[in-house]
């Protein structure tokens, strides 16, 4: 491994190029749904990180979001208290790839080939590709109290975060695994309508400081809850996709980030 990973990863707790290792994260990942790694950075990593996201706080695009739990745009042939027409909120501030600097762990992790390695052997992808566009590769996003992620389901097959600094309370990461059938075309209306009632129980996903998260959230549905207290949410956002050349929808680089480049 180049040593500037060596630098920021907690290679010996978490020894990534280790064939045992990264069957075992593929395993738990397979089976749950969903891969915690505590103290994957290195607790100078994680200072070096916090600093910068903290300093950087005056960037970010603060921006609120109504959506449904889809991602997609309201039916008429449906009533408005469909679950394809109930909306839910969302909202956050977020720096883009071009505001995070050269030299920042999270750069040298992205673009790290060991870790990109590694992710391909845990998901079972062949390849991983930055976002052609400049802003989306790298995201850090930020909640203050009371902001929130509504319920919603990915469109992509996985997610991979970092949390940086954990609010004071609130900020828990809930989901409930396996809540629609994408590849059965099953879109669960009536579950999704009991859960925005209140009527189903959903799971806590634990995470400290420091943590790398795998995440299916195509077919599991999952919210962050708001903030409390005065300790902003910070999380970092590594977003790759399988093919290159991909770059975000100008739609929705204006919806997350405000601008286009």
């Amino acid at each position: 491994m180049k040593k500037k990973l060596f630098d920021i990863v907690d290679h010996k707790r978490h020894p990534l190029d280790d064939f045992k290792f990264r069957e075992q994260c593929k395993a738990l990942l397979g089976h749950d749904g969903s891969l915690v790694i505590e103290n994957f950075l290195l607790p100078s990593a994680i200072s070096l990180v916090l600093e910068e996201a903290l300093a950087k706080e005056k960037l970010a695009y603060y921006c609120i979001n109504e959506h449904n739990v889809y991602l997609t745009t309201q039916n008429s042939d449906f009533p408005a208290e469909h679950p394809q027409n109930i909306t839910v909120n969302s909202s956050k501030g977020c720096i883009t790839d071009d505001q995070v600097s050269v030299n920042s762990p999270l750069r040298i992790l992205y673009r790290s080939d060991e870790f990109h390695s590694f992710l391909c052997s845990v998901l079972g992808e062949q390849a991983l590709y930055e976002y052609e566009d400049p802003l989306s590769s790298i995201n850090i996003h930020y909640a203050k109290e009371g902001q929130e992620l509504g319920w919603h389901f990915d469109n992509s097959s996985f997610a991979i975060t970092l949390l940086i600094q954990e609010p004071k309370s609130g900020g828990s990461f809930e989901f409930i695994r396996d809540f629609r059938k994408t590849e059965d075309n099953e879109i669960n209306y009536e579950g999704v309508e009991r859960l925005l009632q209140g009527d189903i129980t959903s799971n806590k996903l634990d995470m400290t400081s420091g943590s790398l998260v795998l995440f299916r959230g195509r077919d599991a549905i999952h919210r962050v809850t708001p903030v409390e207290g005065d300790r902003i949410r910070i999380l970092s956002v590594l977003a790759y996709n399988s093919k290159p050349g991909v770059s975000l929808s100008e739609s929705a680089r204006m919806t997350f980030f405000g601008r286009l480049h």
